[in-house]
């Protein structure tokens, strides 16, 4: 019997400008700015899986200033649990994606 291959189910976005905003943040500071965000983390001894603290630290604008002047945590705290749960699932899946050299560097960070 073949067995069909799994797929998340499918969960709205509500807060779709805060949610979005947040994603380009991330991108932001795990693309370009990946080496100043994981330094403004290793000074502040926060762990890469610490999404939360990292939100209330503002370290994604301050390592990738963006259009918007609402805060991460404002951003955060304005969407609902579902959305906060797929924004850390998004977080997490983006930090795997950072350069094999810079997760070395900063290997103290990545630490789990």
């Amino acid at each position: 019997m073949d067995q069909a291959g799994f797929t998340q189910a499918g969960i709205g976005i509500e807060n779709r400008q805060a949610f979005e905003e947040l994603q380009a943040r991330i991108g932001r500071a795990l693309g370009p700015a990946a080496e100043k965000f994981l330094k403004s983390m290793s000074a502040r001894r926060i762990r890469i899986r610490e999404f939360e603290a990292l939100v209330a630290q503002g370290l994604l604008q301050q390592a990738a200033p963006g259009p918007s002047p609402a805060r991460d945590e404002e951003l955060y705290r304005a969407l609902t649990l579902s959305d906060q749960g797929q924004m850390r699932e998004y977080y997490l899946t983006a930090i795997e994606q950072v350069p094999d050299e810079l997760r070395h560097k900063f290997h103290a960070v990545y630490r789990y």
